[in-house]
């Protein structure tokens, strides 16, 4: 597998965050779980119900240490939302989606997943499905577990005062020529 990364763009890789300074081809010679910065969803935007089963998937693929309770979460919004929807695309698109979960092919299952979201938006839009994503407490206590590269940590630069001779001598009071 061949990936094309920009500079300044972030890839997981087997759990590990990578971040390349320059635009940079890298070859993938055996099978590694890996997502690109661009596919990452962050938890604030998991705002529709098949956002949040791509959150829960997603979880699973980064966040190895998070993958059982990520699964659990996971498995309970496929269940909900397959008894909300009569339409046989997302029914399908989800079954297809789960069998790709059950045979560790998380990536696949992600690419399916965001591949249903114009019909979950087509659906909403016309009523068919709930208008909004029901809350879901553990989706927010997993986001909080998981680690994601929505953006870099910003820690202020500190630097200590110029140390030069004119700078440190200026600092001094003057002397009093007569004293």
């Amino acid at each position: 597998m061949r990936l094309s990364l920009r500079a300044g763009e972030r890839i997981y890789i087997n759990g590990a965050v990578l971040r390349v300074d320059r635009k940079v081809a890298i070859e993938l010679m055996n099978d590694a779980t890996f997502l690109l910065e661009s596919h990452v969803l962050q938890a604030e935007a998991a705002t529709t119900p098949l956002r949040q089963l791509y959150f829960a998937a997603q979880t699973m693929l980064i966040d190895p240490s998070q993958a059982a309770s990520a699964r659990v979460l996971y498995d309970g919004l496929r269940d909900g939302l397959l008894a909300t929807t009569g339409e046989a695309v997302l029914r399908d698109g989800l079954e297809a989606a789960h069998a790709f979960v059950e045979g560790g092919r998380l990536f696949e299952a992600l690419k399916l997943i965001r591949g249903l979201y114009p019909l979950e938006a087509a659906l909403m839009k016309a009523g068919d499905t709930p208008a909004g994503p029901a809350p879901v407490p553990a989706l927010t206590a997993l986001a909080r577990r998981t680690r994601t590269p929505d953006r870099p940590r910003e820690r202020p630069i500190v630097r200590p005062p110029a140390t030069s001779r004119r700078s440190a001598h200026a600092a001094l009071p003057a002397r009093d020529p007569e004293a």
